[in-house]
């Protein structure tokens, strides 16, 4: 498997909107050796046995359940609401997601290499700061500042759980409701 790395925002990644409003941003990017497209890309991420721990505890915490089917619905643009995130912007090779609280973003890219046999998969993540009402400054708070490097390593174990499962030839008809 290809190393994934720590990346700058593509150009045209939804996500780079948040790097002027003074959000945290970053992006992972890995290549996988044949061609994926967004669709299979974003239904292999959703639906890897890490995410699904994910959407597990989401379902106990917070009360947003969600399927392998919905992942597949999500994939395929004819989804809005996800677990615990909504389509914020949407394009042919990008899905921009924003958690129920509007602080967090999820960004996943998936283009194809310049010889068309492989693709490039990028996965990103904003934290919009919170303002304190009493003194109106912007912050990212103690528990971001904690979580960092743990979220640095999950996005790292996210994109790598993805890659393998697309490696496993994971297909859209492979899912149903789960």
């Amino acid at each position: 498997m290809a190393p994934i790395q720590r990346c700058e925002l593509p150009e045209a990644a939804l996500l780079r909107g948040y790097l002027q409003t003074g959000a945290y941003t970053d992006c992972y990017a890995t290549d996988v050796a044949r061609p994926v497209s967004h669709a299979q890309y974003v239904e292999a991420f959703y639906t890897t046995a890490v995410f699904k721990l994910e959407r597990w505890l989401l379902a106990r915490l917070v009360a947003r359940p969600s399927t392998d089917l919905q992942a597949w619905e999500l994939a395929r643009g004819t989804r809005a609401v996800f677990a615990a995130w909504s389509v914020e912007a949407r394009a042919a090779d990008q899905l921009l997601m924003c958690d129920f609280h509007g602080r967090t973003r999820s960004w996943l890219m998936c283009v194809p290499t310049a010889n068309g046999r492989a693709a490039r998969l990028f996965f990103g993540s904003a934290v919009v700061p919170i303002v304190d009402r009493r003194s109106g400054q912007a912050s990212m708070g103690r528990a971001f500042r904690a979580l960092l490097g743990f979220h640095k390593l999950y996005s790292r174990i996210l994109l790598r759980a993805a890659v393998a499962r697309l490696a496993r030839g994971a297909r859209s008809n492979d899912f149903g409701a789960s």
